[in-house]
């Protein structure tokens, strides 16, 4: 533990047993986390203590807090209510904080010969007709798209009459999602009838609408206008066929929220249905690029999204458990001025609706991951190993002939990809002879004490990395994690084999995890490994060619070259040098017992 922490821990033990709120703050001192407790001294003296059962999330908080403040309140109760507070007004780095994005909302119905309907965000003076203002911009977008749909009007950026058969028309038309006023069989007359019936149809439902239109479609085949008729008819069932789709996304509790989250590494979404008569009238999306501990998360989001509504429905269900969930009912309720309830529902409807919220929640996730240039591999190695996406991952490999020439390689990868400035060489110093868990010791305490030597750099030793896979199993694993921890408290994994020397796992200090389920994350720690394989066998060539003599034999005491040949001369390989007896040893001309004896010894291990 570094003198920080302790110093931090010794001031947590003196805190009182009783409810409050505290407060952290970074060298600058600039609040970057503000929690309640129940008990101040238990909860803020767990932040200083051991790191190991900490989130990542938690650690990079602690790393940066240089000392922290507290507030006394008679209850728990209140030190949620100051916390709400508080964080509402400082909007602490590591406290979950949700952008509140709303704004008024209208659909537009422009002024033009042949008008169109679109979403708006203002009023402007353009002569346009707009219906609203709306406070949720999901029901805005589904109610326009829904009734460009069913009514098969254009969306694209053609001009009429002036473009009318001035080109093909476009895939809408061909799969019956456009009337095509570009080809000239729509007279503007007819056109204006199907967007007046449009509005109406925004304005009062589908039930009206589509009797009219039923009427309008027996009138044109009494009239034997046959094709008119046909268009009516899919109209109806465009319209019908989106009643039916928009009472699947309905529950049997009139009024509700639905909140589930998604989580991939570090990175974490949190989807709210919100339901009003029993529709689903409203769905909104966040971003959390921190999420750590569910349960905590949970709470947080919930804490911070209420705080930003005055609507709080009677019943909110959520996907899991949450921390404090009787105190969060019980602020809820008071926030409502009735009484708010917290399921986690398991069966039923409800199950189902959550399931959706679910799946909408981690494809809103995938998105924007996708869109913020986040690497899928390291996304999914960072889900595998239960760690944020590493972006920073530094490999080692040794490499050696028989104990001879031993060297290390360390390779680096930033974004999935090779930094080969970052690249490292090593050759080991403590110790003569083939010992691949003793060498990786050395190599990682060496790697390590660089890091303290330049702790703070953005680059070379000083910088530390977010992964460290090491080339072997939960040997190498073990030989190394004694290392590993403090200031420098890395995840450390290794990289499995399998026979044909292909990547098959990935190895931790009791096991191993699969990755052939994780395509993407076993493409590239396969990329991985045989980039730091490549990287270290080349060093120990170039080791070996250096050398008048290339042998470990000649690292033995009593074994010059001159033994050395007449060894590899009588026996042929090193292999089979290894495998012999002293007596055979001591057979060789040259050769004595106590030369023999010493050739023996170091390959066997004594």
């Amino acid at each position: 533990m570094n003198e920080k922490l302790k110093e931090l821990r010794a001031k947590s033990m003196k805190l009182p047993l009783t409810p409050g709120v505290y407060i952290m703050r970074d060298k600058s001192d600039k609040i970057i986390y503000i929690g309640k407790a129940k008990a101040l001294k238990n909860r803020v003296s767990q932040y200083f203590g051991s790191q190991n059962g900490h989130s990542t999330k938690v650690r990079r908080m602690v790393e940066n807090v240089d000392r922290f403040d507290y507030i006394l309140t008679d209850s728990e109760y209140e030190a949620l209510v100051l916390e709400c507070s508080l964080i509402k007004q400082n909007r602490p780095k590591y406290n979950i904080l949700l952008k509140d994005e709303k704004g008024y909302h209208y659909i537009k119905i422009t002024n033009e010969d042949y008008p169109r309907i679109m979403e708006a965000k203002r009023v402007d003076s353009d002569g346009a007709k707009y219906l609203g203002p709306y406070v949720s911009s999901f029901a805005v977008k589904q109610a326009v798209d829904s009734v460009v749909k069913a009514f098969a009007l254009p969306t694209c950026g053609r001009k009429f009459p002036r473009d009318i058969k001035k080109g093909r028309p476009c895939l809408n038309y061909h799969i019956k999602q456009c009337m095509a006023p570009c080809t000239g069989k729509i007279s503007r007359a007819e056109y204006n009838e199907i967007f007046d019936s449009a509005v109406r149809f925004l304005q009062g439902g589908s039930g009206d609408v589509a009797e009219k239109l039923k009427e309008q479609m027996f009138a044109a085949a009494e009239a034997m206008e046959f094709e008119k008729a046909a268009r009516l008819r899919d109209r109806i069932n465009a319209i019908e066929k989106m009643s039916e789709e928009q009472k699947v996304v309905m529950s049997p509790i009139a009024e509700h929220d639905i909140i589930a989250a998604a989580r991939s590494g570090s990175f974490g979404a949190f989807k709210v249905f919100r339901f009003t008569g029993g529709k689903l009238s409203d769905s909104e999306s966040f971003y959390i690029d921190e999420i750590g501990e569910l349960p905590e998360a949970r709470f947080g989001f919930v804490q911070q999204y209420y705080s930003m509504r005055d609507r709080i429905p009677p019943r909110i269900d959520i996907d899991g458990e949450t921390e404090d969930m009787e105190l969060l009912q019980r602020w809820l309720s008071e926030k409502a001025g009735r009484a708010v309830k917290i399921h986690l529902p398991q069966r039923g409807e409800q199950a189902h609706l959550m399931d959706m919220c679910r799946q909408n929640a981690a494809e809103y996730l995938d998105r924007q991951l996708r869109e913020s240039g986040i690497n899928e591999p390291l996304q999914q190695l960072g889900a595998l190993l239960g760690i944020p996406a590493p972006m920073y991952i530094e490999a080692y490999d040794i490499s050696n002939t028989a104990g001879a020439e031993n060297v290390a390689g360390m390779v680096v990868f930033y974004d999935g990809q090779p930094l080969k400035s970052a690249y490292k060489r090593f050759k080991i110093k403590s110790f003569s002879g083939q010992d691949d868990y003793a060498s990786m010791h050395e190599v990682l305490s060496r790697r390590i004490e660089e890091y303290r030597k330049h702790k703070g750099e953005e680059s070379g030793f000083g910088k530390k990395p977010d992964l460290i896979l090491l080339d072997g199993g939960k040997g190498q694993v073990s030989a190394v994690a004694p290392l590993i921890g403090g200031d420098f408290d890395v995840p450390l994994f290794g990289m499995v084999k399998d026979g044909k020397h292909r990547t098959r796992a990935i190895a931790t200090n009791g096991g191993e995890l699969e990755l052939l389920k994780s395509r993407k994350a076993f493409a590239l720690v396969g990329r991985i490994q045989e980039e730091v394989h490549r990287y270290a066998i080349g060093y120990h060539r170039q080791r070996r060619a250096g050398r008048t003599f290339s042998s470990s034999l000649t690292e033995i005491d009593g074994i010059g070259e001159q033994r050395a040949k007449a060894l590899l001369k009588s026996f042929k390989t090193i292999s089979a040098i290894k495998e012999a007896t002293e007596q055979q040893l001591a057979g060789v001309k040259g050769m004595n017992a106590a030369a023999a004896k010493a050739v023996y010894n170091y390959y066997h291990g004594e």
